[in-house]
């Protein structure tokens, strides 16, 4: 059996010191995580070592050689608590343990350890907004409505009529409330009913996490990342949120959650009151706190961020939307005007389809994804990398039944792609998820061996934002472009200039004496100019440049 310890019990204790050193940095002078690049691993999905088709932090133990080839700094680990599984590790039943399915809480020991070896970082996920419905705190709540657990969570009696005690919906489909034929009260659930809400005005929620954080420090953990930050505080009165489009029989779930002003059940000012207690909890520039706010931009998000509360926040935008080039570029440019070092930029994530497909597919969508991921290393804050984006991975193909509640993230949960054979070097077993093969061209062996393949062109990206710190280090000046497709900007000696319409296009830049020092497609020029030089740049690519 698993070694674990109690959520609401997670007093430091750990004594093995040697798992829970960070790396070395005496002349450490700024937060370890700037100018750092990160890496999301799904744990489920990165590399399994025991052969059971389900991957393990040992899997992760073993690809970290990788890791630091590739040239990654941290490396965020999706959730490997004990969990039954009805949202793949994101209904938590223990918060300071690990699933048998995942290991033990030695080989996460071990993982850390290897990875602090190797100067990488680790991240690992929190999921604050809900529980489990097997979580212990949950099933206290149940048996015992008159009990202390009760009100760890969000319950309320039905309307006056009968029925829902509001029109607030779930984000998989359906009202976010059910009821608890016992006690004849509903529980609320902003996803699925396993998944009930914790009620974070109760002062015994927020100890208990405080204790949870410090827990997983003391094991030697360099960041946190928060699960739905924009939705643990509801609203007190239950009110129902505003609905701001007809719902139809066939929609989507999210289309229906779409259809509701969230003005209730998310994005409360008192978000960030819990940030900034966890602020305090785990130190100023230790650990890195990052959140998963979907909140409204640009503004919302920069109060996530504000100082004293979360480091950073992913902008989640550019991880969801399809190929718009003249709306992303107006979207990072006034997103990183509100919060210029605040913003974890990412291009992909487990939650959505990959962006080579969401970008239109094949050597369209991946022209278009890496021309994309160069804009977004230049710009502020921790950009993040998502297992398989540096091979150019377009949605694996399924073959079975589907996994997901909402029917659209088993594409890119597939294996990740090591080598060949029927399931390209993910396990020696069965995989969790039945999905086709991956072509050699797409896998790592192979595109290690094809210099001109997507992984060189990410592992040379990675290099060049190390070599030239001005790219993420020196203040942003924006340079003006006639063509609202393209977008570009200056770092102290570094420029980047991303052409994402469908057509070539020349670009004058803002002095002479300009070298490309890298381009997404080897087919840019320098063209020195009385007044200074010109780039001509191809379709759907991107350029550093430096001054010589």
């Amino acid at each position: 059996m698993e070694q674990s310890q109690r959520g609401a019990a997670a007093d430091a204790s750990f004594s093995n010191s040697e798992h829970s050193e960070r790396p070395e940095h005496s002349e450490q002078v700024e937060p370890w995580w700037r100018g750092a690049v990160g890496y999301e691993v799904y744990v489920r999905s990165f590399a399994d070592s025991d052969g059971d088709g389900v991957g393990d932090l040992l899997g992760i133990a073993g690809k970290l050689d990788y890791l630091e080839w590739l040239g990654v700094d941290v490396v965020w680990i999706t959730p490997f608590y004990p969990s039954p599984g009805h949202d793949h590790g994101y209904d938590v039943s223990d918060y300071c343990g690990v699933s048998p399915r995942h290991g033990t809480l030695a080989d996460f020991d071990t993982m850390v350890a290897e990875a602090h070896d190797r100067g990488l970082r680790v991240m690992v996920d929190i999921v604050p907004n809900h529980t489990s419905i097997e979580h212990p705190w949950f099933v206290s709540a149940r048996c015992d409505p008159s009990g202390p657990d009760r009100d760890r969570y969000i319950w309320a009696d039905p309307a006056p009529g009968g029925g829902l005690p509001n029109n607030w919906l779930s984000h998989f489909g359906g009202p976010a409330w059910t009821l608890d034929e016992a006690s004849g009260q509903y529980w609320c659930h902003l996803f699925l009913p396993e998944q009930p809400d914790l009620n974070w005005r109760n002062p015994a929620v927020r100890d208990d996490f405080d204790s949870i954080l410090r827990w997983w420090m003391e094991r030697g953990v360099d960041g946190f990342r928060f699960d739905v930050a924009h939705g643990m505080v509801k609203d007190e009165q239950l009110r129902d949120n505003p609905q701001i489009a007809p719902l139809k029989d066939d929609m989507h779930p999210f289309e229906a959650f779409a259809a509701f002003e969230h003005r209730h059940d998310l994005d409360q000012l008192s978000n960030t009151e819990i940030f900034e207690r966890w602020k305090r909890v785990c130190g100023p520039d230790q650990v890195l706190l990052l959140g998963e706010a979907n909140a409204p931009w640009p503004d919302g998000m920069a109060r996530y961020v504000a100082p004293g509360a979360l480091d950073q926040a992913f902008f989640l935008r550019t991880a969801i939307m399809g190929w718009s080039p003249e709306l992303l570029v107006q979207m990072v440019r006034s997103m990183h005007d509100a919060a210029p070092e605040g913003v974890s930029w990412v291009l992909s994530n487990h939650d959505r389809p990959r962006p080579v497909t969401r970008f239109g597919g094949g050597e369209a969508g991946l022209r278009r994804s890496l021309a994309m991921s160069v804009l977004l290393m230049a710009l502020g804050g921790t950009p993040f990398i998502y297992q398989g984006e540096e091979l150019g991975l377009p949605d694996g193909v399924l073959r079975g039944g589907s996994h997901d509640p909402v029917e659209i993230r088993d594409g890119c949960r597939t294996p990740m792609p090591w080598g060949s054979g029927a399931c390209n070097g993910f396990s020696a077993g069965t995989p969790w998820i039945d999905s086709e093969p991956r072509p050699d061209e797409q896998t790592v062996a192979g595109q290690r061996r094809d210099p001109d393949a997507p992984l060189h062109r990410y592992r040379s990206l990675l290099a060049a934002r190390k070599q030239h710190p001005d790219m993420w280090r020196a203040p942003l000046r924006w340079l003006d472009s006639a063509d609202p497709q393209v977008i570009a900007l200056r770092r102290g000696g570094v420029a980047v200039v991303a052409n994402l319409s469908p057509a070539g296009t020349v670009f004058q830049l803002d002095s002479g004496g300009w070298q490309i020092v890298y381009q997404s497609r080897d087919a840019c020029s320098i063209i020195p100019a009385g007044d200074g030089d010109v780039l001509s740049i191809p379709a759907e690519t991107a350029a550093v440049l430096k001054t010589l």
